[in-house]
């Protein structure tokens, strides 16, 4: 997950350096960010532990609907700076957050503790070519992932709580750890691009 290092705050009020051309290799994130299930975060203010597997539907289409208006501003391919991802570039790494997480879900949910392939999102966003992409087609995309996954969660059984996951790096989630993990990540890159 990449946050504080990267984040486009308030790009519009902070200035940009224009649409971006050949990104910027920025250093890797290498940050433990499962320390959000045990604390609030300092930076966007959610307690991820106060977020239910029942509650992650609604809060991924709201999510979702939120960065509409991010996508429609007209700097939103602008870097604040040369390391720090565009509004739309945050936008497609959530969109694609939202589709990786449905597959580990459903991962967590047909297998007995199934081990996560790596994902590396700064290979991903180079690879995809994120700063290129045209803001109407992401709004598209995010709101079909956020359906996609947010029926996937409204579909878990209570007894499907427990299930276990384990990511590359060795660590491990049951459903319902999974979902509260999960939700900051959107909700941090919308409130920093609000």
């Amino acid at each position: 997950m990449r946050h504080d290092r990267r984040c486009a705050r308030h790009v519009s009020s902070r200035g940009t350096i224009g649409v971006v051309t050949e990104p910027a290799v920025p250093p890797k994130d290498d940050k433990d960010w499962t320390w959000v299930l045990t604390r609030p975060c300092d930076e966007c203010g959610l307690d991820p532990s106060s977020v239910s597997v029942d509650d992650v539907p609604a809060f991924v289409r709201d999510n979702a609907a939120g960065w509409h208006h991010v996508l429609a501003r007209p700097d939103v391919a602008a870097r604040p700076s040369p390391t720090v991802w565009s509004p739309l570039e945050y936008a497609c790494h959530v969109r694609d957050v939202f589709r990786l997480f449905d597959e580990r879900l459903h991962l967590m949910l047909d297998e007995d503790s199934p081990h996560f392939a790596n994902w590396d999102q700064d290979e991903t966003a180079v690879a995809e070519h994120y700063w290129k992409q045209d803001p109407v087609t992401v709004a598209a995309e995010l709101d079909e992932a956020a359906a996609t996954i947010a029926a996937s969660f409204a579909a878990i059984r209570p007894d499907q709580h427990a299930r276990r996951g384990q990511r590359s790096d060795g660590a491990e989630f049951t459903v319902a750890s999974f979902a509260s993990y999960f939700v900051h990540d959107p909700h941090h890159h919308l409130t920093a691009d609000t």
